[in-house]
């Protein structure tokens, strides 16, 4: 009797159920958005409502900002704990810049930038405070946790100190000193579709096509998987975590000045807690903690699962201590869901060789 034909069956249904187990996995972030979007269809009879969907999406959007740049960090294997605290110093700079304008103490003036000369000011912020990370991690060899830790401290003071802890509130500009249509970005719509939601839609394409087009996408995924590896084969590996920090912080001023336009004034405690919420969203749609894995439309939905959950429950009245305690748990879940597809992945290689 030959033994390889008897357990050969055994092989192949063990096999195929290993592939169908990776297949839903693959598939889980749809599978929850599907789950999610239908229970509170069923519990919030409002919740698919246009009025209610415009509102999610915007919702969505913030989070989608901030974990698109986070994808790009965790792909390297690192982490970026200071997006919150971005999002509030972008606020407040864009703030300060159109409610304050800048003051130049030994030229006794103050100037006022147009819009897009604000716009672009905290952008470039937003870089440099990844900026700053990133030569930490490279140049100094900071963890990234810590680096991020300190760097989310800097920020959250700095726009602190920017108003003294107060509020910019009114931000509609002024006509005669040119810097007016700040509401714009968070109000204003394109074509019929909200503003927010227009350059999620570029950004969302243009770190897709990063992803998967271009070199530098290449070597953010190989820095990711073995950064030793990399290295050898001539990978900039300083360079490629120089960008995606830097990229981080530009996504965390993207929404922070979305954030400070929707509420049309400035606020230096925006964005707490946002960092953990980016990093749920990339893990829910397939981003590895362990680096080397990870997709900016796995991530788009994965914002999408944490948004509809969070307005879901908001309709519903939920406690904001129930939420917390519930979005907990959804990161826990994600993380363990991740391993288990790891482990998953390990026997499939084992069984192919």
């Amino acid at each position: 009797m030959n033994l390889d034909t008897v357990s050969g069956p055994a092989e192949t249904i063990s096999t195929n159920k290993l592939k169908f187990g990776m297949l839903l996995l693959k598939l889980r972030t749809f599978i929850a958005l599907f789950l999610v979007i239908a229970y509170f269809s069923i519990m919030a009879p409002n919740f698919l409502s246009m009025a209610n969907m415009v509102i999610l999406v915007k919702h969505v959007s913030i989070y989608a900002f901030l974990a698109i740049g986070m994808t790009f960090v965790i792909i390297t294997g690192g982490i970026d704990l200071s997006v919150g605290s971005i999002v509030g110093l972008a606020g407040m700079v864009a703030g300060g810049l159109l409610y304050n304008g800048l003051h130049i103490p030994f030229l006794g003036v103050t100037v006022y930038f147009h819009l897009p000369m604000v716009i672009l000011i905290t952008l470039a912020v937003g870089v440099l405070c990844g900026a700053f990370s990133g030569l930490l991690i490279t140049r100094f060899n900071v963890a990234p946790f810590i680096a991020t830790l300190g760097m989310l401290y800097i920020a959250r003071g700095t726009a602190l100190l920017l108003s003294d802890g107060k509020t910019f509130p009114n931000l509609v500009g002024k006509e005669e000193l040119g810097n007016t249509g700040f509401p714009w970005l968070g109000s204003g719509t394109i074509l019929g579709i909200p503003v927010s939601i227009c350059i999620l839609i570029i950004l969302g394409i243009a770190a897709a096509y990063i992803a998967g087009k271009t070199p530098l996408g290449r070597h953010i995924y190989s820095v990711g998987g073995n950064e030793r590896a990399a290295l050898l084969s001539g990978v900039r590996v300083n360079r490629v975590k120089m960008f995606v920090y830097m990229f981080s912080g530009f996504c965390s001023a993207i929404a922070g000045l979305i954030i400070a336009s929707q509420l049309v004034a400035s606020h230096p405690a925006t964005g707490e807690m946002f960092e953990l919420t980016a990093i749920a969203a990339a893990v829910l749609g397939g981003t590895s903690l362990a680096g080397g894995r990870g997709t900016i439309g796995g991530t788009i939905i994965g914002a999408f699962v944490i948004g509809v959950l969070g307005d879901g429950m908001v309709m519903m009245g939920v406690s904001a201590f129930w939420q917390m305690v519930i979005k907990g748990i959804v990161i826990v879940a994600a993380v363990v869901v991740d391993q288990f597809q790891r482990n998953l992945q390990s026997r499939a290689v084992l069984q192919e060789s």
